[in-house]
């Protein structure tokens, strides 16, 4: 590219964010965005610095897209609140927060006054309205119901190797921290499932579900094996 390409191309960039702009679109910086033609801004939004906006995305009124976020046709409703974040091919609904560093694949549809909180990644999935998952959660092929919450280190297991699987929590559950639910399975309406549980069956509603082994400590092993000298 030679620089009065460059300089077109910018010029062309710069253009589409001032009309923007001049529609009540606001801007912490207009010099670093990135917006295609096709995308489509309410009033009142405000994009950060270093953001990219692609394809058919849609933008509500009063959303915030902060610095360093990629949206590629993606459907964000009114109040949304996106930091550092991807959006690829996904909606999200009103009021809800995405972020910072999260993930939302092709296929998602995430619900109203939810939270997709730091280090979650979510791909081909429903999330109901006002559920939440805060962090470091895998949710890939699954339907989430309203009002669920889930802990840290969630994992939905849905791939064996060959084929892939749906799995469904029912409104109102409530997964515990570092739980992989292997794919197909149903957790019902209320149910809980325990920390450190590893869940291959359905779960009934409002049903306790507990999937891991009994601790069991042996004394001394460590020392016996000679595997550290104490101080």
């Amino acid at each position: 590219m030679t620089y009065e390409e460059y300089q077109k191309q910018e010029q062309a960039r710069l253009a589409v964010a001032i009309r923007h702009l001049e529609n009540g679109v606001l801007f912490q910086d207009i010099h670093t965005v990135y917006i295609d033609e096709s995308v489509t801004i309410q009033p009142g939004a405000r994009i950060g610095s270093c953001v990219t906006l692609e394809g058919e995305t849609e933008i509500g009124a009063g959303a915030v897209i902060g610095q360093n976020s990629r949206l590629r046709d993606a459907k964000i409703g009114e109040n949304v609140d996106i930091q550092s974040s991807v959006i690829l091919e996904s909606s999200v609904g009103a009021g809800t927060k995405v972020g910072p560093f999260a993930y939302i694949r092709p296929g998602s549809k995430i619900g109203e006054n939810c939270k997709i909180g730091d280090f979650v990644e979510v791909k081909n999935s429903t999330f109901g309205d006002g559920s939440k998952s805060a962090h470091l959660t895998y949710i890939g092929d699954s339907d989430v119901g309203r009002d669920v919450n889930l802990g840290c280190g969630i994992v939905f297991v849905n791939y064996d190797g060959t084929n892939k699987y749906r799995t469904t929590v029912g409104d109102g559950a409530f997964i515990g921290c570092n739980t992989n639910l292997v794919s197909p399975v149903h957790v019902g309406d209320g149910a809980y499932i325990a920390a450190g549980s590893t869940v291959t069956e359905d779960v009934p509603e409002d049903a306790l579900g507990i999937a891991r082994a009994r601790q069991t400590n042996i004394e001394g092993w460590a020392a016996k094996k000679g595997l550290y000298r104490k101080k």
